[in-house]
């Protein structure tokens, strides 16, 4: 069996140990001391608030305007004809029905519109209240809208009737709300 040695064996006369290879730990150190001596030298220059700076101040950005919940409050039935004309978008095209109210809480209204023959319209629907205002739009067949409108938010939506039709606006309220739409022919 092999014997294991604690100490390494003596070397034959005239042999010379090899020189150690330098070690990358030393390459890094020496490359670091190298970098901060060249730095060292560089100079660094501050606003110490001395009047000589040409530097323009950081301006802060100005606050975003927040949305007033007030604006939402519903109007009386004096003011509901200027919020509409405020409310929904002008457009092209002759109207062909139009129509705005005043909702109580939990109150479903709808409004029936005169026979529109086949083609394109414009339906533009405007609320204000402090919840969403469910809009439903149908013909006799078919339903064209479903959507319950963030009020503040105005929408503009084209329909195609490809039959002449009736159109059926049903127009529902948690809380008190106004609402408008107009149907223009494109």
């Amino acid at each position: 069996m092999p014997s294991v040695r604690g100490t390494p064996a003596p070397l034959p006369r005239g042999t010379a140990r090899a020189p150690l290879a330098p070690r990358p730990a030393a390459a890094v150190v020496l490359g670091l001391v190298l970098a901060a001596g060249a730095l060292a030298g560089c100079e660094y220059t501050y606003d110490d608030g001395r009047a000589g700076s040409a530097q323009a101040a950081t301006a802060a950005p100005a606050p975003a305007p927040t949305r007033d919940p007030l604006q939402q409050d519903p109007v009386s039935a004096a003011d509901l004809p200027d919020w509409v004309f405020r409310a929904l978008p002008d457009g092209t095209g002759p109207v062909v029905q139009a129509d705005a109210g005043i909702l109580g809480d939990g109150e479903v209204q709808t409004v029936m519109s005169p026979v529109l023959e086949t083609g394109t319209y414009s339906l533009a629907i405007a609320c204000r209240s402090q919840r969403r205002v469910t809009f439903t739009v149908r013909t006799e067949t078919l339903t064209l809208l479903d959507l319950a409108l963030r009020c503040g938010i105005n929408r503009d939506n084209v329909i195609y009737l490809s039959t002449d039709s009736v159109l059926m606006v049903r127009v529902e309220a948690r809380t008190a709300a106004n609402f408008a739409f107009r149907v223009r022919r494109l």
